[in-house]
């Protein structure tokens, strides 16, 4: 089944691939896509849709079981919390690919943008894969908590294949990068080590596939070449929750500017005023703050 998308809004679009679905078609090939959104959102069957043009923001969204093949680039959010199925992109990616993915593949041949594998997730049998051919921009796989992201860094000749803050809130999961990548790079959460005989063996595997889906066999990939990235904790952030930073309490006179006895708190406070206003207020660094309806006012801040 033939679509041709040229100058079609993307509502049409979408309706008219449900209508062939409905039809019994298997495989459907999208001709002249110029941005169309949402191609292939929520879908759960076993249909094949190739794409030729560019397709637009959360391609695959929510899908479940579809494949999507595009002949060119794709824009952002490809794979967002898509739960199964698999997409390859034989060009280039935008920002947040991936986005919440709970199962499924992704596979771009060229490079992606920023927080590429943000939020991904494994649960049960769902396992998301994504192996990034070229480069990925800054915050690449950030906060994520399951499921494998490869990058290969094909063509960058020296360079490193990430950007900075790599994996930052990582509490789950598994990256590998091929290539150059020094510790400023990633987050405070993120360990690095050499791959181990089990990553070997799931690189492998996955490298293969990338492979012949893309027409790469001649591409030489050696487990040796790629460093792991892994979370140190499951709870990265855990321990702010027990931090409360505790201002003097103090009381004033009543003003228009209220002086701090001691200015030296520089976090929030909370500025109580009477039984009925309360308001937050951002200490200045010179410890004075501007204040409203100030009679016998404390400042503090929360404890709890």
């Amino acid at each position: 089944m033939r679509i041709d998308a040229a100058g079609i809004h993307y509502r049409e679009l979408n309706e008219k691939i449900h209508a062939a679905l409905a039809g019994g078609f298997k495989e459907i090939t999208l001709k002249n896509v110029s941005g169309q959104r949402y191609i292939g959102a929520g879908l759960n069957s076993g249909v094949r849709i190739s794409v030729h043009g560019i397709p637009g923001n959360d391609l695959g969204v929510f899908m479940d079981g579809t494949e999507i093949v595009v002949s060119g680039n794709a824009q952002d959010g490809a794979g967002n919390t898509m739960n199964s199925g698999k997409i390859v992109i034989h060009g280039d990616a935008g920002d947040i690919l991936g986005y919440s993915m709970r199962g499924g593949k992704i596979f771009v041949r060229g490079s992606v943008g920023y927080r590429a594998g943000i939020h991904m997730k494994a649960y049960g049998d769902h396992f998301p894969v994504v192996v990034i051919g070229g480069t990925a921009a800054d915050y690449l796989g950030e906060y994520m908590a399951g499921g494998i992201l490869v990058v290969l860094g094909l063509g960058c000749s020296g360079s490193s294949a990430v950007g900075e803050f790599v994996g930052t809130g990582m509490h789950g999961g598994t990256i590998y990068c091929r290539g150059k990548l020094e510790p400023h790079q990633v987050g405070a959460e993120v360990g690095i080590e050499e791959p181990l005989e089990q990553d070997c063996g799931i690189l492998s595997g996955v490298l293969e596939e990338f492979r012949k889906d893309l027409r790469l066999e001649g591409i030489d990939l050696r487990c040796n070449d790629f460093v792991k990235l892994h979370p140190q904790t499951s709870r990265p952030y855990g321990r702010l929750s027990s931090q409360h930073a505790v201002a003097p309490r103090i009381s004033i006179k009543q003003s228009h500017y209220c002086t701090f006895i001691r200015g030296d708190s520089l976090g929030p406070i909370w500025c109580f005023a009477g039984t009925n206003h309360i308001s937050q207020r951002k200490t200045p660094r010179n410890g004075t703050i501007r204040c409203l309806h100030l009679h016998n006012t404390i400042f503090s801040t929360p404890t709890s």
